[in-house]
């Protein structure tokens, strides 16, 4: 018994130490839960996190790319999309983003079944920063509409 103890003991310690999105996201705080986006962009969060988008600006291309990725941006997630819709709002105005997905030869991604999108615009060169709007997208069968979300801070 005396030995069951400290087993039990380093046993509830551990798995209490674990990530656990439901508590953060259940007191409203991302204290002590967060996720690094892979390509050091923009994360947002879909539903109670259970997948990520990461947003990749390349201003001097005007483009910018959307990576899904699974609950603790470990891993990318494949979807069959035909596009995603972004509406940016700007100073002066508002922009559509449609991102097209993009086969990956190396990865076996392909168009229709791929982790990564991709939009271009222009005004992506020089506007660093906007509030933004996806309307939709389906991953595995849940689907998420309107998330709202800040570039570069994320959601």
């Amino acid at each position: 018994m005396k030995k069951t103890i400290p087993l039990v003991a380093a046993f509830l310690m551990l798995a209490l130490a674990g990530c656990d999105s439901n508590r953060d996201a259940a007191a409203g705080s991302s204290a002590g839960h967060h996720h690094e986006p892979p390509h050091g962009g923009t994360g947002v969060v879909l539903g109670t996190e259970e997948y990520h988008l990461e947003f990749v600006l390349d201003a001097a291309a005007g483009k910018m790319q959307a990576y899904v990725l699974s609950a603790h941006m470990e891993n990318f997630v494949r979807i069959s999309m035909e596009s995603l819709t972004v509406t940016v709002k700007l100073p002066d105005r508002e922009e559509t983003l449609t991102f097209k997905p993009v086969a990956n030869s190396t990865t076996g991604e392909t168009v229709g079944d791929t982790s990564m999108f991709e939009a271009q615009a222009d005004w992506l060169k020089t506007q660093k920063t906007f509030d933004a709007v996806l309307k939709e997208i389906s991953i595995k069968g849940k689907t998420y509409q309107n998330v709202a979300f800040n570039f570069p801070k994320g959601n």
